[in-house]
């Protein structure tokens, strides 16, 4: 029954999810080619500057992403994006008009308190219009807004920097999210029962679904009990520490590229879209087998062991072979990307939907915190040590860490039954 509910659903909302959540990484992750196009000499930024202000973004994030995952559950995904949208567009366009870098700081912390809230608000957004053996690919669909994003922005950013510079780069691809913002107003709502182009018998059979389950899960009374699970507190350790592989990889990739010789900001922003050309792959085949076989943590930690030995491989080759080192670089940046899908689709399948909202905002919020202190280190080690060798150390060790973190958390049962023995 589950495939032939609503199959409007998949073209009418998952183009709008991605839009929306690729605007989103457009105007956080366009900062990289800034810097590397000449914004760094422009406004006389430091090497330690450059690294806390590529970093700023994760910590708003970090500190706004519990109070605008609840306002998301409890009142409207819709109106907090729509809001969203408006603000992170105008943000990233005033990062193309100023000259102070106080008036930056400023911008990129409020950038990511902006966006703080987007990931878990359309996480829960499609939890309520996806069932279990959908959930990993509607989730897939939407974080590919991140990958793909990269790849386009990645040649784009390239070719805006050299014909226009870098101020019209931001002014440019930043105005999109505030046009999109009505369009997003339009088409979007924030429940099946509120959807005027989905049938009643639609309605009732996606609402029949989603209370079957329900009645699997072992009922957690608030959101306090739900922080303190063992599951969900190595689920944010995990997230974490993945976040700073895939940050610190997203936010210097085009530096360690540029750094080549003979190197420009053309060719460097087509090489910096490769990986997630690669990464989408990966992320559409996990999230389709790990729908197939309902198995999530298969397609979690092994990826991730992948991805932390691809850096180390690099780590090793260092500045000796460049072309060796990038194809490296391009597998683990797939292999990072490829778990989001399975991952998220995890604790709708292990917490009741009273608490999912609060458990996925925390999880994120520690990501949050990983990227912030990924791409902060990162940048910190590339300028300390003179070279990248450092920081492929530290990102692949990060790496294998979050991938152990992920079996020990869902060890010998299924994720369900492991919560359901705790709050027993």
């Amino acid at each position: 029954m589950e495939k032939t509910i609503a199959p409007s659903r998949w073209y009418r909302l998952i183009p709008i999810a991605f839009i929306t959540y690729s605007l989103a990484y457009l105007d956080r992750a366009n900062f990289s080619f800034g810097v590397a196009g000449g914004m760094e000499k422009d406004l006389n930024i430091t090497a330690a500057t450059s690294s806390l202000l590529g970093s700023l973004f994760f910590l708003g994030y970090f500190f706004f992403q519990i109070p605008g995952a609840l306002y998301a559950a409890n009142k409207s995904a819709k109106k907090l994006i729509f809001w969203s949208l408006i603000l992170w567009g105008a943000l990233a366009m005033a990062t193309g008009m100023i000259s102070n870098i106080n008036y930056l700081i400023v911008i990129r912390f409020m950038l990511g308190v902006v966006e703080s809230a987007v990931m878990p608000a359309m996480l829960i957004l499609l939890s309520r219009w996806f069932t279990k053996a959908e959930r990993s690919r509607a989730n897939t669909f939407l974080i590919l807004g991140n990958p793909a994003t990269i790849l386009w922005m990645s040649i784009l950013s390239g070719y805006l920097i050299n014909s226009v510079g870098w101020r019209w780069m931001f002014i440019i691809e930043g105005a999109p999210a505030i046009i999109w913002a009505f369009f997003w107003w339009r088409l979007v709502d924030d429940k099946p029962k509120d959807a005027a182009w989905l049938s009643p018998e639609d309605k009732q059979a996606l609402e029949t679904q989603m209370v079957k389950e329900q009645q699997g899960i072992k009922p957690v009374k608030n959101y306090g009990e739900a922080f303190k699970s063992k599951v969900v507190i190595l689920l944010c350790l995990q997230y974490a520490l993945w976040s700073i592989g895939v940050y610190g990889f997203v936010m210097w990739l085009p530096s360690i590229i540029k750094a080549a010789p003979n190197m420009n900001i053309v060719d460097t922003g087509w090489l910096a879209s490769i990986p997630y050309l690669f990464a989408i792959i990966g992320m559409l085949s996990a999230s389709y087998f790990s729908d197939k076989t309902l198995n999530r943590k298969a397609f979690v930690w092994p990826l991730l062991l992948v991805g932390a030995v691809a850096f180390y491989g690099s780590y090793l080759l260092g500045t000796d072979d460049f072309w060796f080192s990038f194809i490296l670089l391009t597998i683990a940046g797939a292999a990072m990307y490829a778990p989001y899908g399975p991952f998220f689709a995890i604790i709708p399948e292990i917490l009741p939907s009273n608490v999912t909202a609060g458990a996925m905002a925390i999880i994120n919020s520690f990501g949050a915190l990983g990227s912030f202190i990924g791409s902060y280190v990162v940048g910190y080690l590339n300028a300390t040590t003179g070279g990248f060798g450092a920081s492929y150390i530290f990102m692949a060790g990060s790496l294998l860490i979050s991938a152990i973190l992920t079996m020990v958390a869902v060890k010998g049962t299924s994720e369900k039954r492991r919560v359901a023995q705790q709050f027993a």
